[in-house]
């Protein structure tokens, strides 16, 4: 669940509503029926599911719990697109989600102009209390969103033609970035976590709490794609020395040699993107890469992945809306640092690994109810993320944002920052 603490006002949330709501269906504008109804493995889901699955969620929690005379656009949706809450009783299975032909991309459109119409009309009338649900689904589709566009580029990449969805704007190379300088962080006892003065806050990310923090630096920059393939070429993928017993195991079975979507043929390395095929520049951030491969890395860098709480106290005075990011329905790609000798890229780009289990702050308390199940049920062999990605909507994230994944996965824009000890 959200917590909201200054509720914005009804005109402001009306137009936030709309602004989130109308990013989504431009990120799908593209798609065909069959490209938003295909789901490419149990991880992903298709396009047509998240766009459903988002409009459930305020259907279900706002409309039809705080709206008297509601009438849902269709009473099979709710087994269609709940998604894991127990609460809400039995659903379709996820790993099948991709056979839903039925019904259209066209219908799932129509049903969330139903909703909007509903909602936008209800809005002046609700209480407090329920805006701020409505809030937590606008972050809640905004999560969604980021996953559409992860979970179409998977499913495209399986395609052998290789398709771009979005035009990517023409750059000039970027220079490679310098030797990584390392930023002393705080020491002794810190404040993380989030601190209620906010606008918004997922239940996970609080409450705020001590962490103590032993002498450490951070690097100023993520690890590039360069860097990356002089690990390849030192044999990182065939020394067991460099990896966690799992990770060479998972390495070992899946016959994993680099990063996802990467290939190399005569001319060097390329990898698939939402833009189509491209060479690998050397210069960006390394993604789409497992906690397995950043641990190794870091391993075989003589150095490690940081701690939630070290990055997490690093971030506390950057600008979370800085950094690359998305802000509309563009190719999402990660780019090159700036030079310098501060911190940066810690907001964008990609979702930064770190050593630190997925597991609840001291205190935390999942909320009553099927809210309560947004985030805390999987607190349980995941690890913790930071930072964002360059398909995460602006505004999204902050400090105290915690992303988790398995540490097998990858097809997220996942990458890396090397920590010390001093």
């Amino acid at each position: 669940m959200g917590k909201s603490r200054t509720a914005p006002s009804q005109i402001d949330l009306i137009t936030r509503y709309r602004e989130v709501r109308a990013l989504s269906e431009a990120l799908a504008a593209p798609l065909s029926d069959a490209d938003a109804t295909v789901q490419s493995m149990a991880d992903a889901s298709p396009a047509k599911w998240h766009l459903a699955h988002a409009s459930w969620f305020f259907e279900t929690f706002v409309l039809r719990d705080h709206v008297p005379g509601y009438t849902p656009f269709d009473a099979r949706y709710t087994f269609l697109f709940n998604s894991y809450y127990e609460a809400e009783g039995p659903r379709h299975a996820r790993p099948m989600r991709g056979m839903l032909t039925r019904p259209s991309l066209k219908d799932v459109r129509a049903y969330r102009a139903h909703v909007d119409k509903a909602l936008v009309t209800a809005l002046p009338m609700l209480k407090p209390e329920v805006q701020a649900l409505v809030l937590l689904g606008l972050n809640h589709e905004q999560q969604h969103q980021e996953l559409m566009l992860t979970d179409i580029q998977h499913l495209l990449s399986l395609n052998p033609l290789e398709p771009a969805l979005f035009d990517a704007p023409n750059a000039l190379p970027a220079p490679i970035p310098g030797p990584l300088h390392w930023i002393e962080g705080r020491q002794g006892l810190v404040e993380v976590g989030d601190d209620g003065k906010g606008d918004f806050a997922f239940d996970c990310e609080g409450p705020r709490h001590k962490a103590v923090l032993h002498p450490h630096a951070l690097a100023h920059r993520l690890i590039t794609n360069g860097e990356w393939i002089d690990f390849i070429e030192d044999g990182g993928y065939a020394r067991t020395s460099h990896w966690l017993s799992d990770g060479w195991a998972w390495v070992q079975a899946e016959g994993i040699e680099a990063p996802l979507y990467w290939k190399r043929n005569e001319q060097g390395w390329t990898r698939y993107g939402l833009d189509g095929r491209k060479p690998v520049n050397r210069a960006a951030p390394v993604t789409h890469i497992s906690l397995y491969e950043a641990d190794a890395y870091a391993h075989w860098a003589g150095f490690r992945l940081p701690t939630e709480a070290e990055w997490e106290s690093a971030a506390l005075n950057i600008a979370p809306t800085s950094g690359n990011q998305l802000d509309g329905a563009a190719c999402p790609r990660a780019r090159a640092a700036e030079g310098g000798s501060v911190l940066t890229q810690m907001f964008g780009d990609v979702w930064e690994w770190t050593g630190s289990a997925y597991r609840p702050h001291p205190g935390f308390r999942a909320a009553e109810g099927a809210v309560g199940e947004y985030n805390g049920k999987f607190m349980s062999g995941q690890f913790v993320l930071k930072g964002g990605s360059c398909a995460t909507p602006r505004g999204h994230v902050r400090a105290s944002y915690r992303n988790f994944f398995y540490p097998h996965q990858r097809w997220q824009f996942t990458g890396l920052r090397l920590a010390k000890d001093l």
